[in-house]
Order: structure tokens, then sequence, then C-alpha cells
């Protein structure tokens, strides 16, 4: 039988795989959990919630929602992550990111449906 996890405790292992993900594709690696900012741990909680009832029903409707988040912030695409331009290159179709970024996507998906119950690897 599969624990019970919470939203949170989900989304903190999600966060950490990726940050993994992150140091193996040579990208900076963001702060641990709990040094994220509020707004950061609480979206991370939100796309759990949303691919745990079913709202998000794949890694690129996952990143398309994230798409449609930086940009309603005002961030649009650009060759480098610049916070101070709202430049990011990962703002386009899910087909167009290359590999390593699909993967994190991949991950978070992954590890919810694992932490779930509901992946085809749990027994």
């Amino acid at each position: 039988m599969i624990a019970q996890f919470s939203y949170d405790q989900i989304a903190r292992v999600c966060h950490e795989a990726n940050r993994m993900v992150q140091r193996v594709i040579g990208e900076t690696m963001s702060p641990v959990w709990d040094e994220l900012p509020e707004w950061m741990r609480e979206r991370n909680i939100s796309w759990v919630e949303k691919i745990c009832k079913g709202l998000m029903c794949s890694p690129a409707e996952s990143h398309d929602s994230w798409v449609r988040e930086m940009e309603s912030l005002g961030w649009k695409h650009g060759p480098m992550k610049d916070e101070d331009m709202k430049e990011h290159p990962c703002l386009v179709p899910y087909e167009q990111l290359p590999q390593g970024q699909r993967m994190k996507d991949q991950v978070f998906w992954e590890i919810v449906q694992l932490m779930m119950g509901k992946s085809f690897w749990v027994v």
C-alpha cells in the first residue's frame, strides 16, 4: 500500500529531483525548497494538486501552464534567463524545448504519479 503524501510533500520531492536534473544538464540549480520564495513553493504545490486532480494530464500540459503563467506576469521568450528583462529561453512550446528541459517536466510529472500511487511502476 502506498503511504498518503500531502501536496506539499510531493512538491518538495519534485523540486529536489528537478534540482538534480539542473545539476546534470549544467543549469544553475534552484535554491533548496526551504529557501524558495513563498510564491514558488505555492506554485509547485498548485501544480501537484492540478496533476493529482487530472487538470494537467501530461508533462506538456504542465509546461504549457507554466508558459501561460509566466506570460501573464509579463515574461517573454529570450536567449537567456534574465529576471530584470523578464526573458526566459523556455517560453516556447513543449516540443521545442531541449531534451534536458523536457526532462524536468517529465521528472516532476512521474514523481507526482508515483507518490500518488498512479504510476505504472507502483506494485
